[in-house]
Formats: structure tokens, C-alpha cells, sequence
């Protein structure tokens, strides 16, 4: 299962949401069930960020939106994001 969640920070607050989100990343690393957890920052407009995640299935999903330290830091970045977070979800098809 693959995870595509997009985030747009407000005018002026793009580095303190790259910083909430990247303090994201250590955390998200001992998950299990969680393959890929990938920030991105736009090259055309900085303050959209783009994560790319990959899970063995939802309940690992389940899981990653259910820790403490997830819901803290999306509590965080509510007041600093320009609109709610865009999340699409696939189904992997073929990789190499």
C-alpha cells in the first residue's frame, strides 16, 4: 500500500512545518510495517512538502496514524498549513 500525503505550509511558516515534519522521520523508522516514509519539498514552491509511504497494508497505516507522536506533531502543523493535507492512497502494481 502506498501513501501519497501532500502538504502546503502558509506564507512564512515553511521551515518551522520542514521541521516538524522531518522531526517526524527517526520516529517513523521503527514502525513496523512501515516500508518507506519519504519527505519531499517542492522544487517549485517550497512551502509544499510531499511525503511518499509505502506499508504492508493498512493496518501498518492504521498503526503510523495512531501513534502519540504522530497526532502531536499533525496538532502542530494544523495552524501552520495552508488548507488540510491532500492523501491519496494505491495500490503498488509493479516495481523494480
Amino acid at each position: 500500500m502506498v501513501v501519497i500525503a501532500k502538504l502546503k505550509a502558509q506564507a512564512g511558516k515553511a521551515e518551522e512545518v520542514a521541521g516538524i515534519l522531518k522531526g517526524l522521520i527517526p520516529k517513523v523508522k521503527n514502525e513496523e510495517g512501515t516500508l518507506v516514509y519519504t519527505l519531499n519539498r517542492s522544487q517549485q514552491d517550497p512551502s509544499v512538502f510531499l511525503f511518499y509511504e509505502k506499508y504492508t497494508g493498512v493496518e501498518a497505516l492504521v498503526a503510523h496514524s495512531s501513534t502519540d507522536y504522530f497526532k502531536q506533531a499533525f496538532k502542530a502543523l494544523a495552524p501552520l498549513l495552508d488548507g488540510p493535507a491532500a492523501i491519496e492512497m494505491y495500490d503498488e502494481v509493479d516495481a523494480i
